[in-house]
């Protein structure tokens, strides 16, 4: 018995558009390698070219090193990323495990706060924020850039729905073992949800290292400005912007959260689509 060979034209069709949209997507970045490596002179021609007829790198990302404190920002932008992390999850998987694995009386509620708070984006608390760190006194800091991002409704989501997977026996025989609720979430809960841990990870890394909004807001001292924040130092209203160092500076910054992604892509696409399948 033959079978008909199966038609091949949707599949075409399927990786063509996602060929497309994935060039569509990377053009950006592309470009911003391209003017990264060309002179002021190529950056503001009217072709459009990807590659200079004059390599002009060296130039551009040394500059992008040496006119500003480059380095020192991404010292501060890795600070405060690990730390706002570290916080959080030490805050959303004790959060997590409550609302998925205990009973008690509102916890509907709670969750209901939690997915409200998911709607709600940080600039709208930034000036509530902003009277009450100016009048702890803790304005111009790290911790006026670390506290805002403590407590994260998306990670307490996410785990929970992790959480929520786990067996019951499992917890119960841990009890019996002799196990607090506490011992319960860091040696059994977070164990077994690796993969929610790693994308929850990548997510904050990426938003707490691009946020520009909050540093412009709470920081005015050079020394503590994050990547974002500090290549604005590039802007110029007499001499004008220049573009090849500050292409060269956001390829910098761009570089550790892709190192970061390719790394963990397997972990974050599982974490992000297991979390939808429960």
């Amino acid at each position: 018995m033959m079978f008909a060979p199966a038609n091949p034209a949707p599949a075409i069709i399927r990786h063509a558009i996602l060929i497309a949209t994935s060039l569509f997507i990377l053009l950006p970045f592309l470009w911003m390698i391209s003017l990264s490596i060309k002179s002021p002179q190529e950056a503001f021609q009217q072709s459009i070219t990807l590659l200079p007829t004059v390599f002009y790198g060296y130039e551009n990302y040394a500059r992008a090193l040496m006119d500003v404190p480059l380095l020192r920002f991404m010292g501060n932008g890795l600070l405060v990323c690990v730390s706002v992390l570290v916080l959080q999850i030490l805050v959303a998987a004790p959060a997590a495990y409550a609302l998925a694995k205990l009973e008690f009386f509102g916890r509907g509620a709670i969750f209901a706060a939690v997915l409200v708070g998911l709607l709600i984006p940080h600039q709208v608390l930034a000036i509530p924020l902003f009277i009450l760190f100016n009048q702890l006194g803790i304005l111009n800091s790290y911790a006026a850039l670390i506290l805002p991002g403590v407590i994260s409704p998306f990670g307490i989501f996410l785990f929970r729905q992790f959480f929520k997977a786990v067996p019951d026996d499992l917890i119960h025989a841990a009890r019996l073992d002799g196990l607090s609720e506490l011992s319960i979430v860091w040696r059994i809960m977070i164990p077994s949800s690796i993969s929610a841990l790693v994308a929850f990870s990548i997510l904050s890394l990426v938003s707490r290292w691009n946020d520009l909004f909050l540093p412009l807001i709470f920081i005015q001292d050079q020394q503590l400005m994050t990547p974002p924040a500090g290549i604005m130092l590039f802007r110029s209203e007499e001499a004008g912007n220049s573009y090849g160092p500050l292409m060269a500076a956001a390829s910098l910054i761009v570089a550790p959260l892709l190192v970061a992604f390719l790394l963990a892509q397997r972990q974050f696409i599982e974490g992000l689509t297991v979390s939808g399948l429960k």
